[in-house]
């Protein structure tokens, strides 16, 4: 049976806030040609940070995390297709084929395929829940109260995913038992003194935070360790995603852990990728490509993306900028540091409000920010002008909050 082809001047593929931005942008700039975006979901784009938190909780409804409500779409003649996939891209061709039978050409095309959940590699892993979408959220706050209040409750993993979910489930009444395979939570982009501070949360809304420790084996009943059965009405696993890149791959296009661009640009015209999909260079890397998995960073992709179609340049890009909030509290985390050499704290943890500085030889390479220590912004600048150590008093001076009394 022939495909069903239609036409668009703008073909969006990904159902989140990188393409609702990419619309949004080329509206405002005044394109007035036809735009088309698809996602695999049956939601409108919506924001993705609610998810372990607002609505894993069950706090707020789906439909209020839109990315931009139904409205703004028809008014500014932006055709979503939902709950449908793309399943094959011909670059040199401009065309799309999708799952459900429709082809589509386009002049310009925005990849936001986003990232998916990585699966532990143990026995049982199916019987682990992974959160991605609002539909993961949602079953996962069903099973919550299904399992029952006080019942316990695995977290595999004590990265972001991980100590959100936690500290969700214990909010609405699970027991919850969080393992994590290093020495502290989020070993691999922070460090001891946040996981000494953080874990002091937790364990005021009864997560138990066990370090070193590695599921090998999911029953469905209990999650072991080893020999040791620990008893689980529910598992979450939560220990990273890879980026979708295969629709990307299987076009020709270059991709390495992400689809390779220059803001936001890939190497063939026309082309463009953003969000947790796009690995970019960045000067705080110094230009090493990298790939920011967070909402800042979708939004910024999605909106430097609208300007390249338009021929239009770019600002040059922001330190990345991501945050965590669990337990009541909010971390900002400004920079780029995957390996650092030292870290400093700055302020008094013990006020619940202090920032750690991560330093690169002398120069300070990213700081967390926690609760307002220092405005966000200030915290960027500071970062982008690589910084020195011995700046680091001025800082502490310059804190507004009373944290930095010390």
């Amino acid at each position: 049976m022939a495909s069903r082809l239609s036409s668009a001047d703008v073909l969006l593929i990904g159902g989140g806030v990188a393409s609702a931005r990419c619309a949004r942008t080329l509206r405002r700039r005044g394109f007035t040609g036809s735009i088309v975006l698809v996602g695999e979901e049956p939601a409108l784009p919506y924001n993705r940070p609610p998810l372990s938190k607002e609505l894993l909780r069950g706090e707020v409804d789906p439909a209020l995390i839109a990315a931009e409500p139904a409205e703004w779409y028809d008014r500014h003649h932006v055709q979503l297709w939902t709950d449908v996939a793309v399943v094959e891209l011909d670059v040199g061709g401009r065309l799309a084929r999708l799952d459900d039978g429709r082809a589509i050409s386009f002049e310009r095309c925005l990849i936001a395929t986003g990232a998916e959940p990585r699966i532990p590699r143990i026995d049982g892993a199916p019987n682990a829940h992974t959160l991605r979408t609002a539909e993961d959220a949602i079953e996962i706050h069903r099973q919550a109260t299904l399992v029952g209040d006080g019942a316990p409750v695995v977290i595999v993993g004590g990265g972001f995913i991980g100590v959100e979910v936690a500290a969700s489930l214990a909010a609405i009444g699970s027991s919850v038992t969080l393992l994590e395979r290093s020495a502290w939570l989020w070993a691999g982009s922070l460090g001891e003194a946040l996981s000494s501070w953080a874990c002091g949360h937790l364990a005021a809304l009864g997560v138990d935070p066990r370090f070193g420790a590695t599921a090998s084996r999911l029953d469905g009943r209990s999650a072991w360790i080893g020999e040791q059965a620990l008893p689980a009405g529910l598992v979450v696993a939560g220990v990273g995603v890879r980026p979708r890149e295969d629709l990307a791959a299987a076009a020709g296009l270059d991709v390495a852990d992400g689809v390779l661009v220059d803001g936001a640009r890939s190497a063939a015209t026309g082309i463009f990728a953003a969000g947790d999909v796009a690995r970019a260079p960045h000067p705080l890397a110094d230009g090493e490509r990298i790939r920011v998995e967070h909402w800042h960073a979708a939004r910024d992709g999605g909106e430097a993306a609208a300007l390249g179609m338009l021929a239009l340049d770019a600002p040059p890009p922001r330190a990345p900028w991501v945050y965590t909030e669990f337990a009541g509290q909010l971390v900002d985390i400004v920079g780029w540091a995957p390996d650092r050499d030292e870290e400093r704290v700055l302020g008094d943890p013990r006020m619940d409000s202090f920032a750690v500085a991560y330093l690169r030889g002398d120069r300070v390479a990213q700081l967390a920010v926690v609760n307002g220590w220092l405005p966000v912004e200030q915290a960027r600048a500071f970062v982008e002008s690589r910084a020195t150590a011995t700046e680091l008093a001025r800082l502490v001076h310059e804190a507004p909050h009373p944290g930095a009394a010390n």
